[in-house]
């Protein structure tokens, strides 16, 4: 009989998912930050990991790259587990989109306008 280590996952990644491999927000990309909502820590009968991801947040900002070392699980499940969880308003995720200096909202920043936006704080630090 092979023995197992006492922190050996016992369960298939696709079963924490349901057998999903997407959501409709599972393409976050790893270093987008999420937080838990106030209400979230009293939410029952969420399996395990969703409630280590939500005590985890409830304490800081975490990645979802830094949610996938804690849980020991792929990229992929861990995306799903949070896109599950924001879709229950449990966690917020904080967009990693650059904001656009004249609207002051997230989107697609031309390449341009952010080598100028660069340039300006170079500038502006130089002169200090």
């Amino acid at each position: 009989m092979r023995s197992t280590d006492s922190g050996a996952r016992t369960v298939r990644p696709y079963a924490v998912t349901g057998g999903r491999v997407r959501s409709a927000t599972s393409d976050l990309p790893l270093e987008t930050l999420v937080s838990a909502q106030p209400e979230a820590a009293a939410t029952r009968g969420l399996p395990p990991e969703k409630r280590t991801i939500l005590a985890s947040a409830a304490e800081n900002y975490v990645s979802i790259a830094e949610f996938s070392a804690l849980l020991k699980l792929p990229l992929g499940v861990v995306r799903i587990l949070v896109s599950d969880l924001s879709d229950a308003g449990l966690l917020t995720i904080h967009s990693t989109a650059p904001v656009n200096v004249h609207t002051g909202h997230g989107g697609a920043a031309s390449p341009a306008l952010s080598l100028s936006v660069l340039e300006s704080v170079l500038n502006g630090i130089s002169a200090l």
